[in-house]
């Protein structure tokens, strides 16, 4: 009884033991949770002042920007083509018959003038056949005149004055036509010029239409280009025109001389030509041009930098340096532009003269904020 008596009590001071560290869990428990409560609210509060030291941090920071005052510019728009060098003058002289060449006087860079003979062909029949008429005309003109003498003193028939006056005339109209044909057996250069290429051998037989002797004259040069037909409105005789000369690293300022009238139904161009300045030696046939021609020009235009330009849902548009209250901010303004050449835009509205215009930083700019330059 007594052994039941002690087992009894010390089971029960154990699970009063028991209920005791349960109790002090608990309220450990408890603790642990007040704590994490106050440290939620600790970080709450810290997280709205860092936002709001954030926020004004943002309205406080000021970009470095780079500004241009716009100010009325003359802006030209150009149509850039490629073209060539050509002589006005430039001709593939051919003979006038055909026949074998016999002499050649002229070789190629000799200087010429307007009608000289450059070649000559084989005229040996012709000429036979001119001393022939020619003693046939002595005779002819003989009789004619013993007729003429007759028929003035009233000698002898109508008929044989004029039939002897016929055979003389007829003569000298023969010896005429050999005398043409003759000279065309020498082959002249048309025009005052530079031989450029004989292509003439002495014993060769030539034909009409068959290149000879190629004469140019450098004095009388011209650029000329093929430009496509949507322009066909914009270029006019008159036209400015800026001819470079990229093998030259030079350019000269000119004005269309030529426009064609018809568009080639193959590439769909027409034709434009610039008169050179003459006797330039660096100006050579065939040399390779570049035609700028001025199809559009406002003297008094506001100009900004193409990359200045933004596109947005409300349109095109960009930033300018505005006055807010003494302080210098970023203000947006839509514009419409006009041609662009060369790296500019014309603004055809939306801004006005004296505007100040960020040129650099503009990038992840916003409306509003505070600039420094």
């Amino acid at each position: 009884m007594k052994k039941v008596i002690i087992i009894i009590g010390a089971c029960t001071f154990m699970m009063a033991c028991s209920s005791r560290k349960g109790g002090e869990k608990q309220a450990q428990l408890e603790k642990l949770k007040k704590q994490e409560a106050e440290i939620s609210e600790q970080i709450k509060t810290l997280e709205k002042e860092i936002s709001a030291e954030g926020k004004k941090g943002d309205s406080s920071k000021v970009k470095m920007v780079a500004i241009t005052a716009l100010e009325t510019q003359p802006f030209k728009h150009f149509i850039e083509i490629q073209g060539k060098v050509d002589a006005i003058e430039n001709i593939n002289v051919s003979p006038k018959m055909a026949g074998l060449v016999t002499k050649i006087f002229v070789k190629e860079g000799d200087v010429v003038r307007a009608g000289q003979v450059l070649a000559e062909m084989d005229d040996q029949v012709i000429r036979q056949s001119i001393e022939e008429v020619k003693s046939a005309w002595t005779l002819a003109n003989t009789i004619y005149e013993k007729q003429k003498s007759l028929w003035d003193q009233k000698i002898g028939s109508e008929v044989q004055y004029l039939s002897a006056k016929n055979q003389k005339e007829g003569l000298e109209k023969k010896q005429a036509t050999l005398e043409e044909q003759l000279d065309m057996t020498k082959i002249k250069a048309p025009f005052s010029g530079t031989v450029d290429l004989v292509s003439l051998r002495v014993g060769q037989s030539v034909m009409p239409g068959l290149p000879s002797v190629r004469v140019v004259n450098l004095s009388k040069l011209k650029a000329k280009a093929d430009v496509a037909e949507a322009y066909a409105s914009k270029v006019k005789v008159g036209n400015d025109v800026v001819v470079v000369f990229p093998d030259l690293n030079k350019e000269i300022k000119a004005t269309i001389s030529f426009v064609g009238t018809v568009i080639d139904p193959l590439n769909r161009t027409f034709t434009v030509e610039v008169k050179l300045e003459g006797n330039v030696p660096d100006y050579h046939p065939n040399m390779i041009t570049v035609l700028k021609i001025i199809d559009y020009k406002n003297e008094n235009s506001l100009v900004v930098p193409i990359n200045v330009v933004q596109n947005s849902e409300e349109g095109k548009y960009v930033f300018i340096a505005a006055d807010d209250n003494g302080k210098l901010v970023a203000k947006k303004k839509l514009v419409n532009v006009g041609l662009t050449y060369n790296g500019d835009t014309e603004i055809s509205s939306g801004l006005n003269k004296a505007d100040k215009v960020i040129t650099q930083g503009y990038q992840d700019l916003n409306e509003g904020e505070l600039l420094k330059f």
